[in-house]
């Protein structure tokens, strides 16, 4: 394996060039970057990161912290995290915290330790260890929140108009004729829950029906969204919008125990847009997350403080779209 001098000889360039392109390729013109890059490719060069982090005491790792690995839905932002990280040069680390807030705080002493260069957290709470960091640095704390922004965190965030997502599925449920509709929400603490909820509200009252929008709260797992459908087919509901795709799957279950089906006697909404949705039986309407793109602008947010470059959007909110598949239709004439 060659050594960072024969490369630099190789591509003509200084040993601290090459360097740079390998861990600050912004700082490159792009001709010199795309011919050192072809040599580090073809020489298969790889870079003592060991090494360079005692040079540079910069762990080149990303600590990314979920709330809950086991859900489908945080694979896919997983993924775009790690691209994006490898692309920047550095590791990610991913840390389950299973909503405990004493688990949120071993892993962010990792970095209060410098073990991680930087902070991604995919949960609703910023973690009690990291307070006087951020009190500290303010913008400069290399902390990002992804999906469940709140402005009260004071970090930057990248997510999508939760609220906006949530109106334009009771509209579209209203559009088709439904009248009584349920809603299966998230945890109350949960701030993308909140904005949810108020978002199913205030598309219900525009179109006359928020008295006839039966609210259930779920953990956005199938289990909860089995057993609030049963309190929602006993109401009377024709469609049911769940705050998850897997609620969803939870909500068709019981829709099949009851003897109904879906569409023909209750329709049945999601959220996030999962890669099994469009398999489920009927494939499932839903609101599709730009998953990986979360994953990916969260790192991109974060590579930039850690590399002191001001960030002009500080909270970036990516598009959603409207997914109709066949989960959905208007409600039966003779009910």
């Amino acid at each position: 394996m060659p050594t960072i001098i024969e490369v630099a000889a190789m591509a003509g360039v200084s040993t601290a060039t090459v360097s740079r392109v390998l861990s600050r390729p912004d700082q490159v013109s792009e001709k010199t970057r795309l011919r050192v890059l072809a040599i580090v490719r073809s020489s298969g060069y790889a870079p003592n990161v060991a090494a360079r982090s005692l040079r540079t005491l910069r762990a080149a790792k990303i600590l990314l912290t979920v709330p809950d690995i086991s859900n489908p839905f945080f694979a896919s932002v997983i993924r775009g995290a790690e691209e994006a990280a490898r692309d920047a040069g550095y590791s990610v680390v991913v840390g389950d915290t299973r909503h405990d807030s004493a688990v949120e705080d071993q892993y962010a002493d990792m970095l209060s330790r410098r073990e991680v260069d930087g902070l991604i957290f995919l949960g609703h709470r910023l973690p009690d260890s990291l307070a006087s960091l951020l009190a500290r640095e303010g913008g400069a704390a290399p902390i990002v929140n992804g999906c469940e922004y709140s402005a009260d965190l004071g970090v930057p965030s990248v997510h999508i108009d939760n609220a906006a997502a949530s109106a334009e599925a009771i509209a579209h449920l209203a559009d088709l004729g439904h009248r009584a509709i349920g809603v299966v929400t998230g945890p109350e603490i949960s701030p993308i829950s909140r904005d949810r909820l108020r978002g199913a509200l205030r598309a219900a009252e525009r179109h006359g029906l928020r008295d006839a929008l039966h609210v259930e709260i779920g953990d956005y797992s199938a289990g909860s969204g089995f057993v609030a459908t049963r309190a929602l087919l006993a109401a009377g509901v024709t469609a049911i919008f769940c705050f998850s795709d897997e609620m969803a799957l939870g909500a068709l279950s019981a829709i099949g125990e009851a003897g109904l089906s879906c569409p023909g006697d209750v329709s049945v909404m999601g959220f996030d847009d999962l890669p099994l949705a469009r398999y489920f039986q009927p494939a499932l309407t839903t609101i599709a997350q730009p998953k990986g793109m979360i994953g990916r602008r969260t790192v991109e947010l974060l590579v930039d403080i850690l590399r002191g470059v001001e960030c002009p959007t500080r909270h970036m909110t990516l598009a959603h779209a409207l997914v109709v598949r066949g989960s959905t239709a208007g409600p039966r004439t003779d009910r």
